[in-house]
């Protein structure tokens, strides 16, 4: 591998190539923003207490923080794809910092609720990582980049729910009130959002050969028509709803399951979000072990067979959830739990490792339309939080049944013969025409 190439293997002792800076940059930027993203959840019934906040405005809440990803994600997906993954990571990283320090001025439900929208934003963060990682690693080793990259930045999700505790204890031992530690507390990942949003600028490049700005125009005009080519396909929206059932699932998990540990099993703040954290923490390996089955199932069987295996990890994923709920002795819970994370964490990778195949000329568009499906089943899963009719045990029942039935959209993810057999050998991106000059 030269640093023209895209890479072929993942070095990870390697912080000199385009490709590996890249990699590192991409997986710790989203890293950060997942722990800036859900920094709120743990702390939450701290702020609950304060705000005064009823069971639907917490519901609502959750709805909020992960709704505006859905158009959030949209837009980055276009901005990638005609300015690049580097510029469009500092500017959203710069941008996103800025509520998430700014959350420490609500006062009430309104100004929470409307905080916890803005910050939604940096969960657009994920499609630029599988974008630039997309662009940097060779077709044979896509899936396993892109599973890894952003399973490591998932855990974010999971070290936030011990950390964030750890910090406002910090604060408080300072002699600090509870209403200032949870504010001050997040200023902190604000602050680490800024400081990588400048480091992202200059530590990294688009592509392995140099800057977004400098490819060949054909290259640049093809990426005006993906976006229209994406909302035309089948097999988009059917990933798009497959994401939905999966990360969908592990954004709705990160958010309720502090509360849900405190409420159902009486754990002290910390200690549920000691507990909570085992569930983002899955994703130190099973994302990418999604990605890298995926990986070995397409070199045996073709896009078929990565296709196969997101109906196998989803469905899994579904019965899984549907046993978790109906547990009542804490061990179980987190074992179940842990479980369930295994094979959300799995289909989470195994959805990207396939999302690159289907419209190569158009990554960033693609990516982000699957990316909002992912956000937009959280949101829908967050009406069921809020029911006064459900308990949360029945909510998560209910989404267990409807992730089983969802994972059956595999089966309209097909490719032409013609593809199938391209798909082994490489992948036609953007950059793969920058750096070849074609």
């Amino acid at each position: 591998m030269t640093s023209t190439e895209r890479a072929t293997k993942i070095n990870l002792l390697d912080f000199h190539s385009p490709q590996m800076r890249a990699f590192h940059m991409a997986w710790f930027a989203f890293f950060l923003c997942f722990f800036g993203w859900f920094g709120i959840a743990p702390l939450m019934p701290i702020i609950r207490d304060e705000l005064h906040l009823s069971k639907a405005q917490i519901g609502n809440s959750i709805i909020a923080s992960v709704a505006i990803t859905i158009l959030a994600r949209l837009i980055i997906g276009w901005m990638c794809d005609h300015i690049g993954p580097r510029r469009s990571y500092t500017a959203l990283l710069l941008v996103g910092s800025l509520p998430v320090m700014g959350v420490g001025l609500a006062h009430d439900y309104s100004t929470f609720l409307l905080f916890r929208l803005a910050i939604g934003m940096i969960g657009a963060s994920f499609v630029i990582t599988q974008y630039h990682t997309t662009i940097m690693f060779a077709p044979k080793i896509v899936g396993t980049a892109n599973a890894t990259a952003a399973g490591w930045g998932n855990l974010g999700g999971g070290v936030t729910q011990m950390v964030m505790p750890m910090i406002f204890g910090a604060f408080l031992s300072m002699g600090l009130a509870a209403w200032a530690s949870w504010r001050l507390s997040m200023v902190v990942c604000g602050i680490a959002l800024l400081l990588t949003g400048i480091a992202y600028y200059f530590l990294t490049q688009d592509t392995p050969t140099g800057d977004w700005k400098d490819r060949p125009k054909a290259t640049r005009s093809n990426a005006n028509k993906a976006f229209g080519e994406a909302l035309k396909d089948k097999r988009v929206w059917a990933l798009a709803l497959i994401y939905g059932g999966c990360f969908g699932i592990e954004l709705t998990i990160d958010n309720v399951a502090a509360l849900y540990f405190v409420d159902n099993f009486k754990l002290k703040m910390a200690a549920a979000g000691l507990v909570a954290s085992s569930f983002g923490m899955m994703n130190l390996f099973a994302r990418a072990l999604g990605g890298i089955v995926s990986d070995k199932a397409n070199a045996r069987f073709g896009l078929k067979g990565r296709s196969r295996l997101l109906g196998c990890t989803l469905f899994c994923e579904g019965l899984a959830l549907i046993v978790f709920s109906h547990q009542h002795l804490l061990p179980l819970a987190i074992a179940t739990m842990m479980m369930t994370g295994l094979f959300v964490k799995m289909s989470n990778g195994a959805t990207y490792a396939l999302t690159p195949f289907i419209n190569p000329k158009g990554v960033g568009a693609v990516a982000g339309i699957v990316g909002a499906g992912g956000n937009l089943g959280a949101v829908l899963a967050g009406f069921l939080f809020k029911t006064q009719s459900l308990t949360w045990p029945e909510a998560l029942t209910i989404l267990g049944v409807l992730v089983t039935v969802i994972s059956s959209l595999s089966l309209l993810i097909r490719f032409p013969a013609a593809e199938e057999d391209r798909a082994v050998q490489t992948v036609s991106l953007p950059a793969n025409s920058y750096a070849t000059g074609s």
